[in-house]
């Protein structure tokens, strides 16, 4: 049986929904790729059944003249790669020419981060707002809870996921470390600052005198909420930081639990920190996860050099006229 191209991507298509329950958005990605390689294959009438590897690679060339992203052209193989497995396997084709194809690498993208004194001005209007008596129980509640995660965030580095879901125990504790349960189920140590200690036990007594939210200093949980998992959650965290970063001159987009995380992280090597104890703070496995940060400053230094040394004018100069 011979088939045109369209009709072998309506039956992977046909196959990807059946046996892997592919979304239809996952659906019409691959039916774009798949259109796109049937363009180029058509010009030359080449079909699927009759693709060989060299043409795949003709096609890959075509894709690095359209100056593609390198993840839009390694999800295309992906989609490739799926076709032709499904025509082997399937028996409309001897063997899969797909094997050899190799994704480009992505360029990974440097994490944002703030300055220290950006982030300072986060934390110090979020203490600001949680003195001051709020209109309610629940809006006062609500900016010392703020503050709080803000304070834990910058001492500890802790994933958001690992900061909302702090057992209320964590409150009481005498010691200057946390125990946190991370990726993997492994638990780690972060050191806890007396600043941070002080946050967490005026803010475990202010829910224990205000009654609000209801029960909360019954809960299980340090930041306790009506949500369905009984604990704050992170996206709710999200939209209140973002609020306060527009609050303080700050750019809102560029502002997000995840970004205050990295901001521990290469706040601590700037000011001399061993990338190994980095590692364990923040709790990666792999310490090229950790390296990252030290490509940011790698690139901050550079950045200090052109905009500051006494000669950068005439450097500028120079780079300009080639």
């Amino acid at each position: 049986m011979t088939l045109a191209n369209h009709q072998a991507i309506h039956l992977f298509l046909d196959s990807m929904s059946a046996e892997k329950g592919a979304s239809q958005n996952t659906l019409d990605a691959y039916q774009r790729d798949l259109d796109d390689l049937s363009d180029y294959l058509n010009t030359q009438d080449i079909s699927f059944e009759a693709c060989l590897d060299e043409h795949l690679r003709a096609y890959l060339g075509d894709l690095a003249e359209r100056d593609l992203a390198a993840s839009s052209v390694a999800r295309k193989i992906s989609s490739i790669r799926q076709l032709f497995r499904f025509l082997y396997r399937d028996g409309f084709r001897p063997d899969d020419p797909s094997t050899m194809l190799k994704a480009p690498k992505r360029a990974r993208p440097l994490p944002k981060i703030l300055t220290v004194q950006e982030v300072d001005r986060l934390i110090e209007a979020a203490r600001f707002n949680a003195s001051l008596a709020g209109p309610t129980p629940k809006r006062q509640i609500r900016a010392m809870r703020l503050y709080v995660l803000l304070e834990l965030l910058y001492a500890t580095g802790l994933r958001v996921s690992e900061l909302v879901t702090l057992p209320a125990s964590a409150a009481h504790m005498d010691g200057h470390f946390l125990s946190v349960i991370g990726k993997g189920n492994k638990e780690r140590l972060v050191p806890l600052s007396d600043r941070a200690k002080e946050a967490m036990r005026s803010y475990r007594a202010m829910l224990k005198t205000t009654g609000a939210p209801k029960n909360s200093s019954a809960q299980p949980w340090l930041f306790p909420s009506s949500s369905k998992e009984g604990h704050f959650t992170r996206q709710a965290f999200a939209r209140e930081l973002k609020a306060m970063a527009a609050d303080v001159g700050l750019n809102a987009a560029s502002v997000s639990p995840h970004v205050l995380r990295h901001a521990f992280a290469s706040h601590l090597l700037q000011n001399g920190a061993n990338l190994r104890a980095v590692q364990k703070l923040l709790g990666h496995s792999d310490i090229s996860t950790t390296q990252i940060y030290t490509h940011i400053m790698d690139e901050r230094l550079i950045e200090l050099v052109e905009n500051h040394h006494p000669l950068s004018a005439q450097f500028k100069a120079k780079k300009d006229q080639g």
